[in-house]
């Protein structure tokens, strides 16, 4: 089992406001319970147990659908994610290419596992399934950003390139 350890969970008064908001907008509804889950974790980045019982509570339904739900879906995350977050697809093209070796480096360079983020909160690690860019296998995503064709020995420099955006904020 994966752990982040020291990471603990906090609200800020405007997370408050804004997950309030969403409960008494979709609150009373179960159908949109899919919806409160996608707007919680774009407010926290992430649903920690503690959201999912906000949302449980919110939504006068039990924690065991919400987990059901958090856990049925792939792009719903139980992980706290960076301010930069790594994902190497690996899909059969992907992994085929070296998505695998790719990934064992990035672990490495980070010092973290899969699902976890770095004590200070700036990178985590999510291995994806195919996202359907075959062509420039093996992939890796930057939040936004793609790297294609890459290969592993190209892992510490792309690494490298997030360290210095960090230190520029």
């Amino acid at each position: 089992m994966k752990e982040n350890k020291g990471v603990c969970f906090t609200e800020t008064p405007e997370q408050k406001v804004q997950m309030d908001a969403v409960l008494e907008q979709y609150g009373g509804d179960e159908s949109n319970l899919l919806v409160v889950l996608q707007e919680a974790q774009k407010i926290y980045g992430y649903l920690p147990i503690e959201v999912q019982k906000k949302v449980a509570d919110g939504m006068g339904v039990s924690m065991e659908k919400v987990y059901g739900v958090v856990t049925f879906y792939s792009f719903l995350r139980t992980d706290p994610v960076g301010k930069y977050n790594f994902s190497v697809c690996m899909g059969t093209v992907c992994y085929v290419k070296g998505a695998g070796l790719i990934n064992e480096k990035l672990k490495e360079v980070l010092g973290i596992d899969d699902g976890q983020c770095t004590p200070d909160g700036l990178f985590a690690i999510a291995p994806t399934r195919c996202i359907g860019c075959c062509g420039l296998a093996p992939v890796m995503f930057v939040n936004d950003d793609v790297y294609g064709n890459i290969t592993h020995n190209d892992v510490e420099d792309i690494v490298e390139i997030y360290r210095k955006r960090a230190k520029n904020l």
